[in-house]
């Protein structure tokens, strides 16, 4: 850890505090940063915006991605000041990020009623004993739009 990685985490805790205090969703804040500057900054709007999927990394990571024109970031670091949901989790390993900071502990989040444990459990769960009815139905009618992807020769993996 580097001086600039504490310069570039304190800006993700200002825009937690800043996120806060505009009353647009809970107390989040991330920044990813390409080549020791800031692509992009985001804070936690689900609130503010009615959006589930509105969180700090996730709004950083649309940002960059449009900044920079792309959908992966796999040159970029990303600065968030929580450890990460696991959805943010996820959107984090499908950007392909070399680098992940963060404050906060899932622990540190829970004590304020951000618990994600429960995520974590489901996930190791099979679809059946989900607390979300999980039901497959019409696989058969879904599964030549796969087949087709596989045969595609002009598409863009990912």
């Amino acid at each position: 850890m580097t001086e600039l990685d504490k310069k570039f985490m304190r800006r993700a805790i200002e825009l937690a505090q800043e996120g806060m205090n505009s009353n647009a969703g809970g107390p989040f804040g991330a920044v990813v940063v390409r080549n020791e500057e800031i692509i992009a900054e985001g804070y936690n709007k689900v609130t503010s915006t009615n959006d589930p999927t509105a969180h700090a990394e996730v709004t950083a990571i649309r940002k960059a991605c449009e900044i920079l024109a792309t959908f992966q970031l796999e040159d970029c670091i990303l600065y968030t000041s929580c450890e990460p949901c696991p959805m943010c989790l996820g959107a984090i390993y499908w950007a392909r990020f070399k680098k992940v900071f963060y404050a906060l502990e899932q622990a540190d989040a829970a004590t304020i009623g951000f618990d994600d444990e429960f995520i974590y459990q489901e996930i190791d769960k099979k679809p059946q004993d989900r607390k979300i009815t999980f039901e497959p139905i019409l696989r058969e009618e879904a599964l030549p739009v796969f087949q087709e992807w596989d045969k595609k020769e002009n598409r863009t993996d990912y």
